[in-house]
């Protein structure tokens, strides 16, 4: 992964202290994985969504995230979760390892097409086959404060949707993009919901589970 891709930066200084909003759809995980599930957060930050999936039951929750900042909270806010410092891909697990992997609002921190789809391949890795990939992330949006930045960096980063905001670089991916990323899985589900981003503006957000398809399929 590049520089770009991580940010160590942003994620070891201001990032380090933002909240994250992303809902975790508990009931949609208890329907289609047991309690003891392997589960791994990629990018899982200060450890909110794997505090979450602990306390609705599941024992088997791995976090990783490669900001040592945000990894040191999570463990001071959240003690006994298993919260790993890891760059990446690849993460130090053996293909198969994990039941589902979870992306929430991390394809976003990924502003480069090589980057998302290393961090797709990698997720196809570490899954068991039929096991489940969930994505929350941010589309285009349609307001006009967007659509300006879009415009602002698109000369800067040859890419619609890529954006400066503070001291970091994110993303906002066309939905047709997240399709393509995702192509190689079956689609199980997808919603869009109402959130507010790092900064606090109101924004739309998509979520879709899919499964990785089993050999022969």
């Amino acid at each position: 992964m590049t520089s770009l891709n991580i940010q160590l930066h942003y994620w070891n200084g201001a990032g380090a202290g933002k909240t994250f909003s992303h809902p975790v759809p508990l009931q949609r995980l208890r329907a289609l994985l047991p309690p003891t599930a392997a589960i791994l957060d990629y990018g899982c930050g200060y450890g909110r969504t794997c505090a979450e999936l602990a306390q609705a039951g599941f024992t088997r929750v791995t976090g990783a995230d490669p900001s040592e900042a945000l990894i040191q909270r999570g463990l001071r806010e959240h003690p006994g979760l298993d919260l790993r410092l890891a760059s990446g891909p690849p993460l130090p697990f053996a293909p198969g390892s994990f039941d589902a992997c979870l992306l929430l609002a991390v394809l976003t921190c990924v502003p480069t097409d090589a980057g998302a789809q290393a961090l797709v391949r990698e997720c196809a890795r570490l899954l068991k086959p039929g096991g489940l990939l969930f994505v929350s992330d941010y589309p285009l949006q349609p307001d006009e404060r967007n659509r300006a930045r879009y415009e602002q960096y698109a000369a800067e980063f040859g890419c619609h949707g890529v954006f400066r905001s503070g001291e970091a670089v994110f993303r906002h991916y066309q939905p047709q993009h997240l399709d393509q990323l995702l192509h190689g899985f079956q689609p199980l589900w997808r919603q869009e919901l109402s959130v507010r981003t790092l900064n606090g503006n109101a924004a739309t957000i998509v979520q879709m589970g899919v499964r990785k398809k089993a050999e022969g399929e």
